[in-house]
């Protein structure tokens, strides 16, 4: 079985594509965005238009079949996450976390549904996971459903869910506690999807966050929300294990989205060591600045070879433990490199670095939660640590 890894001329050809359309449909406007906290709905779609959403999805749901692949999604992410990192993370969540759960666990009349709309951008899906008290902690999901009379009835509630209650999201995939267990009974977790509009069903208000400005992030409350039997995703109980593998694809986009990240850094900090002059010369010939920039390509380098390398064993159909391991090193080398770029590239600006003007400043903010979102910097530790045989808790 081949996993290598180096990425192919199409797809840097796809690259190639998607940096023409992030410089000019995105770039632009991120800065506005961030300011506002406006989520552009019509460049979403127009992703959409480009095939973004699809790139996983077999053409007759409207993807692009055996033309794309996973690896080419994290292209795509990386790429837009370069320019603006919320738009970066609609796409992620969009296909990883809306798409993907559907795609694989769902019925064919589920698909038929609501892939298409999904695929073609013209519509969004969230995944309701974290709750309060039980973020990483998943299994202590405290969200119920009861099943009644050919119906689930949803009672609970979650929060940071991205994409969840936009103009244009059409359903959330929750998981839920469908049974009652005894006191140290592993519960009984399902996943049950959610229409938006459904009555009960409220997306509160947007969240204030530190970063990720022009994304759409949402608690969500379910209150006697009713939905048809049928709108179970997937094998009843077998909840956990569906967000599980749906986790591992997504910290390997996360990881693509930190590489974009890095890339910016770099980017901005070269150009900016070259052009700002002090003492008679440009600052990047000074040791203190040019190495620290050097660092920035040592971090770009390896998370882009490990990001993709998990990214080549996915499509390749790794076996899922050996993925798994990838996909947890992937996301913590590549997001915690991102989290430090950002800190260097500030530094190398100075006082500018600092202001708003520059977007330096607004990478700073939407770094930190990549060690944080799609399991954290401490859970990656966990399950690479424990993939050694190590016994931890």
């Amino acid at each position: 079985m081949s996993t290598g890894f180096e990425l192919s001329r199409e797809h840097e050809e796809f690259r190639r594509s998607v940096r023409e359309f992030a410089e000019a449909e995105i770039a632009p406007h991120a800065a506005t965005w961030d300011r506002e906290h406006h989520f552009p709905v019509e460049v979403v779609q127009r992703m959409g238009e480009l095939g973004l959403f699809g790139l996983t999805a077999p053409e007759e749901y409207g993807g692009a079949g055996e033309d794309g692949d996973f690896t080419s999604l994290c292209v795509a992410i990386e790429e837009i996450g370069r320019v603006d990192q919320s738009m970066g993370i609609t796409l992620e969540a969009g296909v990883g976390l809306g798409i993907n759960p559907i795609l694989t666990f769902g019925t064919e009349e589920q698909k038929q549904t609501w892939l298409p709309d999904l695929v073609a951008g013209r519509r969004l899906a969230g995944f309701g996971l974290t709750e309060n008290g039980a973020g990483s902690d998943a299994g202590a999901t405290r969200t119920r459903a009861v099943l009644e009379d050919g119906e689930w009835v949803i009672d609970g509630a979650k929060q940071f869910i991205t994409n969840s209650g936009s103009s244009i999201t059409s359903l959330v995939t929750v998981t839920a506690r469908t049974a009652t267990t005894a006191p140290g009974e592993k519960p009984e977790i399902s996943t049950i999807m959610v229409p938006a509009g459904t009555p009960g069903f409220t997306a509160e208000k947007a969240y204030d966050k530190l970063g990720w400005h022009a994304s759409d992030t949402h608690p969500l409350s379910f209150e006697g929300v009713r939905v048809p039997e049928g709108n179970l995703l997937g094998e009843r109980g077998r909840g956990y294990a569906q967000f599980l593998a749906t986790l591992d694809d997504g910290r390997v986009a996360i990881a693509a989205l930190a590489v974009g990240c890095l890339q910016a850094c770099l980017d901005m900090s070269v150009t900016y060591a070259l052009g700002r002059e002090t003492f008679g010369g440009p600052i990047g010939r000074k040791q203190g600045v040019a190495f620290q920039i050097a660092d920035l390509e040592v971090m770009l380098e390896s998370s882009r070879l490990l990001t993709y390398r998990a990214a080549a064993m996915k499509d390749a159909g790794a076996p899922v433990e050996q993925f798994k391991r990838a996909a947890a090193i992937a996301k913590l080398h590549a997001t915690e490199s991102a989290v430090t770029a950002t800190r260097i590239a500030t530094q190398v600006f100075g006082g500018y670095g600092f202001m708003e003007e520059y977007p330096v400043a607004r990478f700073y903010r939407d770094a930190k939660v990549l060690e944080i979102g799609e399991g954290t910097s401490e859970v990656q530790r966990m399950l690479i640590a424990r993939g050694l045989g190590l016994p931890v808790e």
